[in-house]
């Protein structure tokens, strides 16, 4: 199950986990051994949406990559320009209230039968996609909407190649997950898992570009209330699958802009070692959570990767599929992420201290 899941993330998760099957301080992990105390931490090194690829692009958007970002539907709006109120601001005011755009421009959506994610429903259904393994019943509407954007796309992305340096560099995005009552890290069928928030930056080695697993983190007892969180797991084959659980996951991307994204029914799906834990974290994203959380971006930013905030909006909603409110409007659409987290030793501080609300 292990190689089989690593394929599923691509060739760097797989050799990743190739290269720390081989080392001595983790085989014992492997075996079947407990980490000491039954409790092992992981930090979050790196992130981003999973975007199922091709070489060329063409078997999953066979219409190209969207061409309409806020500079290109600005060019055709306004051919010859107006005065700043009535071009420059309007545009920007539809960044915020988008349900107030009249626009219409073309945004290709991802299309075949394979994505990245989980069975989030526990049904396949029509419009479910099937993993690069095998897995049916796959669940990711978010992908056909940002599956064939550039700003998504990897590796020059702005939102896979800055969105995930980011969380590298700024301690607000340093989640932390700890795993407890951990008899083996092979096979588990009760383990607890917290969600955490750090305070420290991360471990490098000499070069200061590879995250290294070992490090201390901080734990945040005082700003990270809503972002505390415990879920029930178990470890199958080495991979820890957990219940489905709300969460809110802090994923700023602007200094001094605290983003956070909400999840509804969020799940873990974990390759584990004594040193990494990668794979995916999946459930439903509150749409407009999501939405605020994506503009918080600039548009100088947007525009690298021809990101139409009105045309991503009313796509988002089109696809939302999960948690209908009261009238049965779908509030959420579901998603994942590759995500893969380093081994830290975790600093509780003065146990006194409570957690408080930090807003």
């Amino acid at each position: 199950m292990k190689h089989s899941f690593a394929k599923q993330l691509g060739w760097r998760a797989f050799t990743a986990v190739a290269t720390l099957a081989v080392a001595p301080a983790i085989a014992s992990a492997a075996d079947g051994t407990a980490p000491p105390d039954g409790r092992i931490a992981y930090v979050t090194t790196d992130m981003y949406w999973g975007v199922y690829q091709t070489p060329d692009g063409k078997a999953e958007c066979p219409d190209g990559l969207n061409k309409y970002g806020p500079r290109e539907v600005f060019a055709k709006l306004y051919p010859k320009g107006g005065t700043e109120i009535d071009t420059h601001l309007a545009r920007e005011a539809l960044k915020y209230y988008p349900e107030d755009s009249k626009d219409n421009f073309p945004m290709p959506e991802a299309r075949g039968p394979i994505a990245i994610g989980l069975n989030l429903d526990g049904k396949v259904g029509p419009k479910d996609f099937t993993s690069p393994t095998g897995e049916k019943g796959i669940d990711n509407a978010l992908y056909r909407v940002i599956g064939c954007s550039p700003q998504f796309r990897g590796p020059e992305g702005q939102f896979r190649l800055f969105g995930n340096r980011l969380v590298r560099q700024l301690t607000y995005n340093r989640s932390i997950i700890e795993l407890t009552g951990v008899d083996s890290l092979r096979n588990d069928d009760s383990v607890q898992v917290t969600i955490l928030r750090g305070l420290d930056p991360l471990l490098t080695d000499a070069g200061g570009d590879k995250i290294m697993p070992g490090g201390t983190q901080r734990v945040d007892n005082r700003f990270s209330k809503r972002f505390y969180n415990q879920l029930q797991g178990k470890i199958v084959n080495g991979v820890l699958q957990t219940e489905a659980k709300d969460v809110t996951w802090p994923w700023a991307v602007f200094f001094g802009n605290t983003n956070e994204y909400r999840f509804r029914g969020m799940q873990f799906r974990l390759q584990l070692t004594e040193g990494r834990a990668e794979g995916l974290m999946a459930g439903y994203a509150d749409v407009d959570t999501y939405y605020r959380t994506v503009m918080g971006w600039s548009t100088h930013h947007l525009s690298y990767g021809q990101l139409d905030p009105s045309g991503f909006w009313r796509k988002l909603w089109q696809h939302a599929d999960g948690y209908p409110d009261q009238n049965g409007k779908m509030t959420a659409i579901s998603s994942s992420v590759n995500i893969y987290m380093a081994q830290v030793y975790l600093d509780r501080g003065e146990p006194s201290i409570t957690v408080s609300q930090s807003r």
